[in-house]
């Protein structure tokens, strides 16, 4: 790797000092060096703090999501520019709109700029059409010299600064995010405040702008807005207010440009630069025909000291889409959407009847979605956790705003694992990844238990077993594949967590009949001479079957068995046989499965009921001559054997976050958690292969594998990803260990894997795994738990609490309310900022 100290011995002192560069100290020095060449470069990277702003080369990749809950999204960059335009019901990642906003000072030389800070280089060449000079791009604009990312979640906060102009300017993006009101944590807007205050001692007399293309729809019509302008898809009426796109500013002295100037080649950009750096108002009405794009300016005059916020609305309704996946069959069990409304409809469409209508919400409750979304943000980051835990959740949280989260029609939650560049990736809220996912679950639990709904009564058939993939529209489909045994088996405990965290033992009672036929049907398929192992093939979060038992989903398992014993309990129900093989699974991976340091697999496909592995149904395909072959030596395909698996406790994970016992010995657990530390967490990948997905981690990346071979067994055909890094699975580990007291090893992994989303190489706001915002990395949020052992039991109104940090305070959310709680010399303090959380009694460290 070449750092500053191989740079200086390769070029040598004489060298230096020969080319004029002054002191050989840091970068910083360089480039405010006297030289009359300016040197803009660095020989070594700048250190930023973790949950600290991002700047210099950490701003780069920077993209963070604005939108809501299933409603579309747009991201404000680390300059101040917006892309990843996704409002049409599905990703378009590399979707830039030609938009941007301005400001022109008059008197002053180079007083107009775009309001960013420096386009970052990686744009300049190399994406697509870079190499005929991207004349779609408005990059060749003045812009600020430098600029500065902050995020607090759900808001961004941006900071610019140039020599020539003396403002200090500041915007700040966001959309409503309050948690347990999931309907205003819905809606399609977004808005970016401009804030500019006068430094200098002289009057400022300025022209601010927001330009932008129809970039709805570029054969579109653009229609009048009140204080700005409406973009609209072509052959759509848009005076009538029911479709479109809208930008408007917050005050009636606003003036719009509906129609640029027409004509060819770069005209219109030339002339609507020349409006603006003269600062220019310029009005036009709006045109039959086809416009160029549209201004909407607003002059603004500043006393000395004086500071002034514009705020630039964006407001959608584009419910039209043609998302169709699944076959569906006739008749089910269970609710499904109207079967005449063949696609996808998001649920502000049902919620609102246009554009005006949620314009008119919007603007009727600005102030009140702005106060209770900073109290959230206020509360999660007035806390005393590590600053790379706050990072990592908070930076998950996006996901929520992505093109990965839908909202259907009657307000159900539907997703998919992750989003292509252009469509969504792996359909159907998948049972064995969405496993992972702990924000929802405590931030929205309402939301959280249509899922719950969907898999069981919709997904599920009368045999027990469940799709692990949902059709949209939500609709029952044909049962012709594999159930997923760590998918169905965790949905059992998700039950027991969400009953726990609402408090409605009515709602866990309406699921019990179709939770314990699903529990039955995975005993009759996985465990049919009842061991309390997962011994048949079992298909798994690794597309791939399993054959014989493995630590991985018998754990899976005995944590389904613990929920449904508790839930039994509980009902008054009779569980004797449940419990009696939940004693069983618990000798045998103690016994069995445990090498003395961790979890394996014992690898079996002979003896069982299920046919030779040729003859399976499996995404692997068909057996080649030479894997038939293979077979023979090694066993089956894609399996991991005596290797070090990172999942290879993981049911126990979700006990714990389900609010479980893990039943399984807590030493074995823990042992086994920390040779996954010790084998599997790498500083650097450069001597890593990995033949299969690189670019999660490469490189001089530090990653946590999926597994590894430390004492031999190796297999020629592992499991098809386990060479990779995925987040997911870096933050179960990472809070697992914190749970059982290991704090400083799971924030070693977190570390690495916040290193690598700093900002430089990816974006710190989109952690992708089989896409772009993938819902396992929302496993990051179990770390509030598993540091403070905070967790809020709505049915009998306890909190518990059991710090593995020592005094602490940290956010909390429940089902009826959200805040902050705080532990000091044994004694908690429960503040309760939104809703209200009835806690009777605390449970700390088990007292």
């Amino acid at each position: 790797m070449t750092n500053r100290r191989s740079f200086i011995k390769k070029i040598g002192l004489g060298t230096i000092a020969a080319s004029n560069i002054p002191g050989f100290t840091s970068a910083e020095s360089l480039l405010r060096s006297n030289n009359p060449e300016r040197l803009n470069f660095q020989l070594e990277r700048t250190k930023r703090s973790y949950n600290s702003e991002y700047s210099n080369e950490y701003i780069s990749k920077v993209a963070f999501p604005i939108g809501g809950i299933g409603a579309g999204m747009f991201c404000l960059e680390g300059t101040g520019a917006i892309s990843h335009l996704s409002v049409n019901n599905r990703p378009e990642i590399y979707n830039t709109p030609y938009a941007f906003a301005a400001i022109s000072i008059k008197g002053i030389k180079n007083g107009a700029k775009v309001l960013e800070s420096t386009v970052p280089t990686w744009k300049l060449f190399g994406p697509h059409g870079s190499g005929n000079g991207l004349g779609n791009r408005n990059y060749g604009l003045p812009r600020f010299e430098k600029g500065s990312f902050r995020a607090r979640f759900p808001f961004a906060i941006i900071d610019l600064e140039d020599k020539d102009i003396p403002l200090d300017v500041k915007i700040t993006g966001w959309s409503p995010f309050i948690p347990t009101d999931e309907d205003n944590s819905s809606l399609p807007v977004g808005v970016l405040e401009y804030s500019f205050k006068n430094r200098s001692d002289d009057m400022i007399d300025a022209a601010f702008s927001y330009n932008a293309r129809n970039f709805i729809d570029e054969k579109g019509h653009i229609y009048g807005q009140r204080n700005g302008f409406r973009m609209v898809k072509a052959g759509i009426d848009g005076n009538n207010g029911v479709g479109g796109f809208a930008v408007y500013i917050d005050s009636d002295y606003a003036v719009t440009d509906h129609c640029w100037f027409r004509g060819g080649w770069f005209d219109s950009q030339t002339i609507l630069w020349d409006n603006i750096r003269n600062a220019k108002i310029v009005e036009n009405p709006p045109i039959e025909g086809v416009s160029p794009g549209a201004s909407v300016y607003l002059p603004v005059k500043l006393r000395p000291g004086e500071e002034k916020t514009v705020k630039v609305n964006f407001c959608w309704y584009l419910p039209k889409s043609d998302l169709s996946i699944g076959q569906r069959v006739v008749s089910g069990p269970g609710p499904t959407e109207n079967p005449q409304n063949s696609y996808y409809r998001p649920w502000y469409a049902a919620r609102f009847e246009s554009l005006d209508s949620v314009i008119g919400y919007w603007n009727a409750n600005f102030a009140t979605l702005k106060k209770h979304s900073e109290l959230f943000s206020h509360s999660f980051y007035d806390s005393t956790l590590p600053p790379e835990v706050i990072e990592a959740v908070a930076a998950n949280l996006t996901i929520l705003k992505s093109p990965t989260v839908l909202r259907v029609s009657d307000g159900r939650l539907w997703a998919w694992e992750g989003c292509n560049d252009d469509s969504g990736c792996c359909h159907g809220s998948c049972t064995h990844v969405w496993n992972y996912a702990q924000a929802i679950p405590h931030l929205f639990p309402a939301l959280e238990r249509t899922l719950r709904e969907t898999e069981f009564k919709v997904s599920q058939n009368e045999e027990g077993h469940q799709n692990f993939r949902t059709n949209i529209p939500i609709t029952p489909a044909e049962h012709s594949f594999h159930a997923a045994a760590d998918g169905q088996l965790g949905g059992i405990m998700k039950v027991y967590r969400d009953w726990r965290i609402s408090g409605d033992t009515e709602w866990m009672k309406s699921l019990y009949p179709h939770v314990k036929k699903s529990l039955d049907y995975c005993i009759r398929t996985w465990d049919p001479k009842r061991k309390g192992c997962l011994e048949e093939p079992h298909h798994n979060t690794y597309d791939i079957e399993f054959w014989g038992p493995d630590g991985m989903c018998t754990s899976f398992y005995l944590g389904a068995l613990t929920a449904f014993v508790e839930m039994s309990r509980a009902l008054r129900k009779p569980h004797d046989d449940y419990s009696s093989l939940l004693t069983k699974g618990k000798k045998y991976i103690e016994n069995n499965l445990f090498d003395g340091e961790y979890f394996i697999q014992k690898i079996q496909w002979e003896g069982l009921e299920a046919p030779n592995p040729v003859d399976v149904q499996s995404f692997g395909g068909a057996y080649s001559e030479e894997a038939i072959a293979l077979l023979q030596k090694e066993g089956p395909k894609y399996q991991y054997g005596t290797g070090c698996l990172s999942d290879g406790i993981l049911g126990m994970w979700m006990a714990s976050v389900c609010g479980l016992p893990e039943i399984i010995d807590s030493d074995m657990i823990t042992s086994h958690l920390k040779a996954v530390h010790k084998y599997n967490l790498k500083t650097t990948l450069l001597d890593h292969y990995n033949p299969q997905r690189p670019t999660y981690a490469c490189g001089e990346d530090g990653g946590l594998l999926l597994c590894s071979w430390p004492k031999g067994g190796a297999l020629s055909l592992p499991f098809v990803y386990s060479n990779e890094v995925w987040t997911g699975i870096e933050y179960q580990v990472a809070s697992h260990l914190m749970l059982k007291g290991e704090v400083e090893k799971g924030l070693e992994i977190v570390r690495v894997c916040r290193d690598r989303y700093n900002g430089s190489v990816r974006n710190p706001f989109n952690e992708y795994e089989c896409g772009h915002w993938y819902a396992r990395a929302m496993a990051s949020y179990a770390m509030l738990q598993a540091l403070t052992g905070v967790r809020y039991d709505a049915v009998d109104k306890t909190l518990y609490i059991d710090s593995k940090i020592g005094d602490f305070t940290s956010f909390i959310s429940t089902g009826t309310g959200f805040g902050t709680i705080s532990l000091k010399n044994g004694k908690p303090r429960l503040e309760v900022l939104f809703g209200s959380i009835d806690v009777k009694k605390y449970n700390i460290f088990g007292k």
